[in-house]
């Protein structure tokens, strides 16, 4: 099969962007994986035997000045954080919500085929948690959005894997959930948590080729 397609990545460094770039790279259809990140990418994290990876360090506050890399085939968008991380709602919201929503922008001046990004389960613009009413209205801005024919969010519950930072709370959601599994069952099946390949790999099952 000859490699034709080229891939965004934003957040690559993430749990599941660490997935995606893997999966990304052993896959035939790629020719080039841009990393657009905040710091230098750790090459040994990943495995690249055909140098792939192109990973350009930028300020996701000026995202639009990087409006050319945009310009392939598919982007994915795997950006995200929590209040706790972000310190406040207001820097949660940047994240999650604009710098997400100016990718998808710029996915749509580019002309790129499809854009993927990683919503959450239960995202409910009324809802009343914030991060879920956040992911909600980031939906519903994007999939409104003119001229973007070809976006799809994943929705995950908790997910699985290693992490380099500790999340208490989340941490003993994750076991929790984890015992009631079994359980779950009907309705109640996309609460279990996923790990983070399962999510990548729906992410590329979800783009245009």
């Amino acid at each position: 099969m000859t490699a034709k397609y080229k891939a965004l990545v934003l957040g690559a460094s993430g749990l599941v962007g660490k997935a995606l770039v893997n999966q990304l790279c052993q896959d035939e259809r790629y020719s080039q994986v841009t990393c657009l990140v905040r710091s230098p990418l750790s090459k040994a994290q990943y495995h690249d035997p055909l140098n792939k990876i192109q990973a350009i360090v930028i300020d996701f506050e000026e995202l639009q000045d990087y409006q050319g890399y945009f310009s392939v085939e598919h982007v994915y968008c795997c950006l995200g954080t929590t209040i706790k991380q972000a310190g406040s709602q207001s820097n949660f919201r940047r994240v999650d919500f604009q710098f997400v929503h100016v990718a998808a922008q710029l996915t749509r001046a580019q002309r790129a085929k499809s854009f993927v990004w990683i919503s959450s389960v239960g995202a409910n613009a009324k809802s009343r948690s914030f991060y879920l009413k956040v992911k909600g209205e980031l939906e519903n801005a994007i999939l409104r959005m003119p001229q973007l024919d070809n976006a799809a969010a994943v929705r995950p519950s908790f997910l699985l894997g290693y992490r380099t930072q500790k999340r208490i709370a989340e941490s003993v959601g994750i076991g929790i959930v984890k015992l009631l599994s079994p359980i779950m069952l009907g309705s109640l099946a996309k609460y279990r948590p996923v790990s983070a390949n399962q999510v990548a790999y729906q992410m590329m099952q979800l783009q245009v080729f």
